[in-house]
């Protein structure tokens, strides 16, 4: 076993995966940090780095479609602890991300300082979020229902409704999962009934507005 952590960076800014990697590097002799620039690359990292001591997540970096970015990460690897990173820091997103399985929420404009006493207290075991914002409760009772809905979800489920977020057909999904078409064609069932719609493109659509109401206008 290595010494130190190991962290996965998952942000499109070089500038900042730096500073994350700086900091992130100071926590541990031997910690080792993985970057990565778009979705793509963080799904292939977790898969191949499944004893990651923790993941953070920027929502708006190329592939990720906001909060669904994070109900996929969860779907594949739902152990490791993930902090969403983001510059869109309002309630509504904050309350959202934890409440679909995230350990943590630090906004982008904490100081890198922060950013550590927050990995530290998920690394311990807790829940962060900004201090000083009121979360309050979801206002929408339909984006309420849906939450509830898919943390019911199985992880291999999770992990399916990502997939079809991507846009990815039952014998695609079957293939990156390594099983038969018919199991997927079983799981979607599943993931329909669960989040009570009739076809793959709602449950898309749904899943999007969970993203999409919250983070809206995210650059």
């Amino acid at each position: 076993m290595r010494p130190g952590f190991t962290f996965v960076v998952a942000d499109d800014h070089p500038l900042f995966r730096g500073a994350l990697k700086q900091t992130l590097e100071s926590m541990g002799e031997g910690s080792l940090v993985l970057e990565a620039g778009d979705f793509e690359s963080v799904k292939v990292l977790i898969a191949r780095n499944s004893d990651a001591d923790l993941i953070l997540l920027d929502l708006t970096m190329p592939g990720a479609s906001g909060l669904s970015g994070l109900v996929a990460l969860r779907g594949i690897e739902p152990m490791v602890p993930i902090i969403v990173v983001s510059a869109h820091d309002d309630p509504v997103t904050i309350r959202r991300a934890i409440e679909l399985g995230a350990s943590g929420f630090v906004s982008k404009s904490a100081s890198m300082e922060e950013i550590r006493q927050s990995v530290q207290t998920v690394l311990d075991g807790g829940v962060v979020a900004p201090e000083g914002i009121e979360l309050g409760e979801e206002g929408d009772p339909e984006i309420s229902d849906l939450i509830g809905r898919i943390q019911t979800l199985t992880p291999q489920q999770t992990r399916v409704l990502g997939m079809l977020a991507e846009g990815l057909l039952n014998k695609q999904i079957a293939y990156e999962l390594n099983v038969s078409e018919a199991t997927i064609k079983a799981h979607v069932s599943a993931v329909l009934q669960k989040l009570d719609v009739d076809s793959r493109t709602q449950a898309v659509i749904k899943l999007g507005r969970i993203s999409m109401d919250a983070v809206q206008g995210a650059a």
